[in-house]
């Protein structure tokens, strides 16, 4: 049952809408819209919008309300609707009604409102992105580290071609190159100040949006007052790009599953990344694999709930924008942190088991591409030709289930029946042509898993992981700059 209809607000609505509204600015807007409070009243003493006495004024009370309110024990009880207008009665109760209400002078709830949320997830992401380079770095060593490293390469869930872990990791780190480029892309937007464009259309009083801009850390004011309120890009943008992240990441981790996987067996998890099972004690789970996937997705989840809430809503103010959907998003940085911290972890630790490698290769003769495209280059056969003898020698030796390089015998005869001749190799060339490390060394291509290529590409990988590093440690310090420039603004207004 509710209450009085005509007292506001209704029992049902406070608890179920007001209340935790009120919770979540407390929980992460609290500290912004001090901030803004602070930036606000600098621009509207240095265009003299406001005099000098009513500033310091303001700049007393604000500080007075800073100090003796706690925040975070603060209970909703329906007296304001939210924390904005308890500050503002704080103001006008110290201040009186005239004086205390002139902050909220050329500013509105709109403006305020997607600007602290994109000072909410400015930090964020900027902890998401470095916990990616973090990651990215990990990558960059282990690859460098395992740069000559056999491995089977899967295609299908099939064993393919020979490669190496440092190649399988360089892909990997290129990807999450990309995405971290594509997150940083998506951080501009959140560099954009909305303060000043009021409740859509800016305001009669001569503010001054660039300084606003300026004293809250951000890059520029954006342009277009009406999409500072109504424009939601800077929320779909940067969940589309946290989504790609966790589903390319996602694929890696699967595959860590895949290769672990007792049958398969190449990747090598050490005893401090296993649980032991409960009751059959000879399994080795490595379970934080499993942990790994499920939080890439349930990060995934996360950014797609944030984008599809913005499914066919009006493009204007909206609640569908704000409150409650920015903080579910919020979930979506906790559990992709914990990823890519998990990640790092795990990329350091594992190894590759040379035995099973070398098992699998030769259980599927994998180097038999190499055969054929040796034959085409020194017996001068077509590539067809060549591929018919190699498929029959990889015949042979799988059914009798012997190696590769002891396939000689069966090489010779699969060449006389194709051609009608003898091949002109020998035993040890042959060997040499089938052999792993030879696959290898021949791919010195451009992106290929040979050493020349790889060191090439992890060069060009340590360079672009310092440039990002490097522009993300500016961002920082120049949102430190700003704040400090803030504040110093700010207590100058106590002091006049």
């Amino acid at each position: 049952m509710t209450g009085d209809s005509s007292v506001f607000p209704d029992p049902v609505y406070r608890d179920t809408v007001l209340a935790p509204l009120f919770d979540g600015v407390k929980a992460h807007y609290s500290g912004f819209m001090a901030a803004i409070n602070q930036a606000h009243l600098v621009m509207l003493s240095d265009t003299r919008i406001l005099d000098a006495d009513a500033v310091h004024a303001i700049a007393g009370a604000l500080q007075g309300i800073e100090q003796a309110v706690d925040v975070h024990a603060l209970r909703y009880t329906g007296e304001y609707e939210d924390y904005f207008f308890l500050v503002e009665s704080e103001l006008k109760a110290r201040l009186g009604a005239d004086v205390g209400g002139m902050l909220h002078t050329a500013r509105s709830r709109n403006d305020m409102d997607h600007t602290v949320f994109k000072m909410a997830l400015r930090e964020r992401c900027d902890r998401l992105l470095a916990q990616a380079l973090q990651l990215a770095s990990a990558l960059l060593h282990k690859a460098q580290l395992e740069r000559d490293t056999l491995i089977v390469a899967y295609t299908h869930g099939q064993p393919a071609q020979p490669s190496t872990f440092g190649h399988y990791l360089g892909a990997v780190l290129e990807v999450l190159l990309g995405d971290i480029r594509r997150l940083r892309e998506a951080r501009k937007s959140l560099d954009l100040c909305p303060m000043g464009a009021a409740a859509i259309t800016t305001s009669g009083f001569p503010i001054d949006r660039q300084q606003m801009a300026d004293l809250l850390g951000f890059a520029a004011p954006r342009r277009n007052a009406y999409g500072c309120i109504a424009s939601v890009d800077y929320v779909t943008g940067l969940y589309s790009a946290i989504k790609l992240l966790f589903l390319h990441l996602g694929r890696v981790v699967q595959d860590m599953a895949f290769w672990s996987a007792f049958e398969v067996g190449q990747l090598y998890v050490p005893n401090s990344l296993v649980q032991i099972s409960s009751i059959m004690p000879q399994k080795r789970n490595p379970v934080p694999i499993e942990h790994m996937r499920h939080l890439a997705s349930v990060t995934a989840g996360r950014c797609d709930t944030v984008v599809d809430t913005m499914h066919n809503t009006p493009f204007t103010d909206m609640n569908d924008s704000e409150g409650e959907v920015q903080a579910a998003g919020y979930a979506a940085f906790d559990s992709g942190g914990r990823v890519l911290d998990l990640l790092s972890a795990f990329i350091v630790s594992v190894s590759i088991n040379e035995e099973r490698v070398e098992h699998n290769a030769n259980a599927a003769c994998i180097t038999i591409t190499e055969l054929a495209d040796t034959l085409v280059r020194q017996e001068s056969l077509s590539f067809r030709q060549a591929h018919e003898v190699a498929a029959a020698t990889a015949s042979a030796v799988i059914a009798d289930g012997l190696p590769l390089l002891s396939a000689y015998t069966a090489f010779s005869a699969a060449f006389q029946a194709e051609t009608g001749r003898q091949t002109s190799l020998s035993e040890s060339a042959f060997q040499q042509a089938v052999s792993m490390r030879n696959f290898v060394d021949v791919r010195n291509r451009f992106g290929g898993p040979a050493a020349s290529a790889m060191d090439e590409a992890l060069t060009q990988y340590a360079s672009e992981i310092d440039d990002q590093l490097r522009a993300i440690t500016l961002v920082r310090t120049q949102l430190q700059a700003a704040e400090q420039k803030r504040l110093a603004s700010f207590n100058a207004l106590l002091e006049n």
